[in-house]
């Protein structure tokens, strides 16, 4: 009985090995699972399923739907391959340079430009999907790029599980998923994660092919966005703190990255040259200016260096406390600061400490050293520090920094719960998820935001008061909402709400051309003539070539012209606006019709009658027209031609006489 035991005994599974340094077994939870990355990829998608019966917003514009080589479908795609993204908006290559540098983002566009030949009017749903898909996917490769830089033990798959969940469930995300747009986001950093898991395995496994597939993994993110290019910094800085390489191997494998990235560069300076030329002196693409004497002057050295460590240290409270959020950050929701501001000071003393963190961390290769470096690296290209980014800030551009901060995030709560006696990961865990629900309900919640530019304007205009570009664009929907005709009821009630917010644009942005003719075009539909006339004036003071404003101030003066003439009974008004109307638009009919009109109601006949003519020459099937000419031509006492054109009227409406008889 005794052997028979012993027999048994020997057969069982032996316990889990303990884990380097932890002196106990892992428990079975802390051992790499497939499904993990799976529920990642899963969570990542369902938090953005609100989004699928979403339309277009904000940036969609520039990309999708106003661009003229996405909307060629597949035909389109040579455009965008050899020009700035932004040229098929503009259709100007001076206003497609706008942002210093230009831009050339080629990928995502090509991809929109499939999308539209393929799925047409269901383009806005299938775009929202795969944003969905690609950002799930995009957690489930953090979860196994985690994987693969640690060593295996509780740390690994803690801190792989918990940087992934907090990664996809963060709300500062949305507007890079959200927003179709910001796939160029996604995809970046799909593919700069993408090019690191497979350099690491082309390391570890000695099989070279693996770097191909990195390499192109870089280039495919390179055109996506260019801050993919920090990745050079990045991928190296993986092997030191995760690897025993040393210089030359880890040269050795980050080679292909490299030839990827001259290879984007040299495309880029084809299309778009080497200059990356200075920031222009316009507010809404150079944050950094200010008025003095009615003058645009750049920010003293201080008030800028200021400024930019006051948008860090808020890009700090958004990964921590992502609320409230916003789409938009242009001046002045950051306002003008200087080194007396206390958030600057106390931007800066974080910054310091997290430096200082890191390099103490990097002798004994210390993840959440990593985790601030990987942060910090990433951010700098869009932090205004080493070239202008046209903005003082936006949460997109912490969508790729907030990786090293949910890898040193994780690494600190999983030291936090292994603290002397107490060695509970499942609690560090849990305490993860709860922030990963929270973070959850914030995303969904914000998700609503985005379902069109109403609704994103009119909600994140509160939050962002002070952004002059906000205000513009929550006018400006509003405007563009009041005038359909399924807004009649309210479009009063619409137009007035939009007028504040185009008067504060224009009072925070003093040459804000497109903040005067929004306002121009809200107080010509409210009938205020006189002040939308002074605010077409105003925006071509800024720019005399400002053709919106030229036409709609022409438009204007005939409006108020038939306006005084017939709500009024004024009839010199009218006429004054109306031979402005003329002097800016000499051949457009309704003016050169409603002058006849008021000349004949000032019995000045001659007059009437030469701009009948002259309308008729522009538009000679308008039946009303020949009728008015024919009444005028009897006032002069020609009676043949009155009934030639009695008869011309007549010829064009049937019944007219009788209609005009029961006015």
């Amino acid at each position: 009985m005794a052997k028979s035991y012993k027999s048994k005994a020997n057969k069982q599974t032996p316990p889990p090995a303990p884990t380097p340094g932890s002196g106990a077994p892992a428990p079975a939870w802390l051992h790499p699972k497939p499904w993990y990355a799976w529920a990642i990829f899963l969570l990542g998608f369902l938090l953005y399923t609100n989004t699928f019966t979403h339309d277009y917003t904000q940036d969609d514009a520039i990309v999708i739907t106003d661009n003229m080589f996405t909307q060629e479908g597949i035909k389109g795609i040579p455009g965008l391959l050899q020009y700035d993204t932004f040229y098929g908006f503009f259709k100007d290559p001076g206003k497609a340079r706008l942002v210093a540098g230009g831009r050339y983002r080629p990928l995502t566009p090509v991809m929109f430009a499939i999308e539209k030949a393929w799925f047409k009017d269901r383009q806005a749903l299938v775009g929202h999907i795969v944003n969905a898909l690609l950002y799930g996917l995009t957690g489930a490769m953090l979860y196994w790029l985690i994987i693969g830089l640690f060593r295996p033990g509780k740390e690994q798959v803690f801190v792989a599980l918990g940087a992934a969940l907090l990664f996809v469930s963060h709300p500062v995300h949305t507007e890079a998923v959200a927003n179709i747009k910001g796939r160029d986001e996604i995809v970046a950093l799909l593919g700069s994660l993408a090019a690191l898991f497979f350099t690491l395995k082309a390391f570890k496994n000695k099989q070279p092919l693996w770097h191909l597939l990195a390499a192109t993994c870089f280039f495919a993110a390179l055109l996506s966005k260019e801050n993919t290019i920090t990745f050079l910094a990045v991928t190296p800085l993986a092997f030191y703190f995760f690897s025993k390489a040393d210089f030359s191997k880890i040269l050795l494998h980050t080679l292909p990255l490299w030839i990827a990235a001259a290879i984007f560069l040299m495309i880029r300076a084809a299309v778009l040259g080497w200059q990356f030329g200075d920031a222009p002196m316009e507010l809404m693409n150079n944050p950094f200016l200010k008025v003095v004497n009615n003058q645009w002057v750049p920010f003293s050295a201080g008030e800028k260096s200021a400024t930019i460590m006051v948008t860090l240290g808020e890009y700090l409270r958004l990964l921590v406390v992502p609320h409230p959020l916003t789409h938009d950050y242009y001046p002045r929701h950051i306002g003008i600061a200087d080194w007396g501001n206390w958030k600057a000071l106390l931007s800066l003393g974080l910054h310091i400490a997290l430096i200082v963190w890191a390099v103490l961390g990097l002798r004994r290769k210390d993840p959440v050293s990593f985790g601030i470096l990987f942060y910090i690296i990433t951010l700098s290209i869009v932090s205004n520090i080493v070239f202008p980014v046209g903005t003082n800030m936006s949460e997109r551009f912490i969508y790729m920094p907030s990786v090293g901060f949910c890898i040193a995030a994780a690494v600190l709560v999983y030291r936090l719960f292994k603290r002397g006696k107490v060695n509970r990961p499942a609690w560090g865990m849990a305490l993860i998820g709860l922030v990963a629900l929270l973070f959850s309900i914030k995303t969904i919640t914000r998700n609503a935001v985005w379902k069109d530019n109403y609704t994103l304007f009119t909600t994140d205009v509160k939050t962002s008061p002070n952004s002059a570009k906000l205000r513009n664009a929550a006018g400006g929907e509003l405007f563009t909402q009041a005038i359909k005709p399924e807004n009649e009821a309210r479009r009063e009630a619409m137009l007035r709400e939009a007028v504040p917010h185009l008067q504060e644009a224009i009072r925070i942005h003093p040459t804000y051309k497109n903040a005067y003719l929004l306002l121009g075009n809200c107080l010509n539909y409210l009938k205020e003539f006189e002040a939308s006339i002074q605010a077409y004036q105003n925006a071509l003071s800024i720019d005399p070539s400002y053709s919106d404003a030229l036409e709609n101030l022409g438009i204007t003066y005939r409006d108020a012209g038939k306006y005084y003439g017939e709500q009024r009974g004024d009839l010199p008004k009218a006429l004054q606006y109306l031979n402005e109307a003329h002097k800016m638009r000499p051949d457009e009919f309704e003016t050169l019709r409603l002058l006849g009109v008021a000349n004949g109601v000032g019995q000045n006949f001659a007059q009437a009658q030469q701009f009948f003519l002259k309308a008729i020459e522009v538009k000679a099937d308008h039946a009303d027209t020949w009728f008015d000419l024919a009444i005028t031509y009897l006032s002069l006492g020609d009676a043949a031609r009155h009934d030639e054109c009695i008869a011309k009227a007549e010829a064009l409406e049937p019944g007219i006489t009788e209609r005009r008889k029961q006015r």
